[in-house]
């Protein structure tokens, strides 16, 4: 249940450093910010969190965390909007894209960035895909 009308991001990320900085950064903004630090403890507080909106890291435990938590976000909550944060194509040299129609069918996320994002840009995003 939530207590006051701050949106709440759920934040998830094996990067402590990372998620310090960005829930610092996210709650400057005005958000309430949950984080987990992996795909495990993620999914074991999904139930509780109720998010109005996620950001995810890709590669956690395994390569495709992100991706599998998108889904299970999207089961619990369709209507949550899901970023994917990421460095995978700086560390693997893979490109994912949600332009092309092949990934849109099977990335469950809604805007995929490169992490190194600028506030501004970032809160760009985020206000887009809240409508605030």
């Amino acid at each position: 249940m939530k207590t006051n009308d701050k949106k709440t991001i759920f934040l998830v990320d094996d990067d402590v450093d990372y998620i310090f900085q960005m829930k610092t950064m996210l709650e400057k903004m005005g958000f309430e910010v949950v984080t987990a630090s992996g795909q495990k403890e993620a999914e074991e507080m999904l139930d509780k969190v109720d998010p109005d909106l996620a950001i995810l890291d890709l590669m956690m435990e395994n390569k495709d965390s992100g991706f599998i938590l998108s889904h299970r976000i999207k089961r619990l909550y369709p209507d949550v909007p899901i970023i994917v944060a990421t460095a995978v194509t700086a560390e693997t040299g893979m490109m994912f894209s949600l332009e092309n129609e092949s990934d849109k069918k099977w990335i469950k996320a809604d805007v995929y960035l490169e992490k190194g994002l600028r506030p501004d840009q970032l809160q760009r995003e985020i206000n887009k895909l809240l409508k605030l």
